[in-house]
This record gives structure tokens, C-alpha cells and sequence, in this order.
């Protein structure tokens, strides 16, 4: 079972992501509001998979922020969650985020993109 730690600020989009980690059988290690949060508890859970929103990132270095949070979590694939479709697709992926997954994407398609990564984690190659 795919263990996911899931970071978003808002306590509505962190209920929509736990419904849909839950269908498809997820187990959802953890929860955080914030960075600081993120970074103490994500790595005490033998994480596979983050899903971390970009505005919860620190502004002055989400480079660093998604650096750091790979020295605590090696293992785990990093997926940014993205509010709006633009150059920040490029700059999570820049970042360091192994795939981002945007938050206007039907539940039906956010749900396939995170089968394809938990396969991903199983089969241990490349996410999409």
C-alpha cells in the first residue's frame, strides 16, 4: 500500500485529496498545514509519496524547501499540487518535484495521475 503525506494549507482541498488517496486505496500517513509542519512530520512516516501545494512552499527558496524536504525523505516521489496552470508548472518541476498535478484537473484525472505515480513508487521507476 502506497503511503501518502499530504500538505495543503486548505483543510477543504486536504478533505478532497484524502477522499480520493482513500478510493484508491492510499494509506494517508500524515497531514500538515504548513512547511514547518511538513518538514518535522513527513519524515517520521516512512513516506512513498508527498503531495505538497506550492503555495505552502517558502517563497524566498522553494528550491531549497523541495531539497531539503528530499534529504528527510529520499525515498518519496514529490508531487506538487498547482493551483493554476502557468509558468509554475515548469518551476515545480525545476524545483525538484518529481511530477505536479494540478488542483482544476477533474478528481477522475487527479486520481489516474496519482495511480500512475503509486505504480511508480511499486515498480520503482520514472513517474510521469
Amino acid at each position: 500500500m502506497t503511503r501518502v503525506y499530504v500538505a495543503d494549507a486548505k483543510p477543504e482541498e486536504r478533505s478532497a485529496l484524502r477522499l480520493v488517496l482513500l478510493d484508491l486505496k492510499m494509506e494517508i500517513v500524515g497531514e500538515a498545514a504548513d512547511w514547518v509542519t511538513t518538514l518535522a512530520q513527513a519524515p517520521l512516516n516512512r513516506t512513498d509519496m508527498l503531495l505538497i501545494d506550492w503555495d505552502l512552499l517558502p517563497d524566498s527558496s522553494p528550491t531549497s524547501a523541495l531539497e531539503e524536504i528530499r534529504k528527510t525523505c529520499p525515498a518519496a516521489l514529490v508531487i506538487i499540487l498547482i493551483s493554476h496552470l502557468d509558468a509554475r508548472q515548469q518551476a515545480a518541476l525545476s524545483a525538484g518535484a518529481d511530477a505536479f498535478i494540478s488542483k482544476g484537473e477533474t478528481p477522475d484525472r487527479v486520481a489516474e495521475r496519482l495511480r500512475l505515480a503509486a505504480a511508480s513508487v511499486r515498480n520503482e521507476t520514472p513517474p510521469v
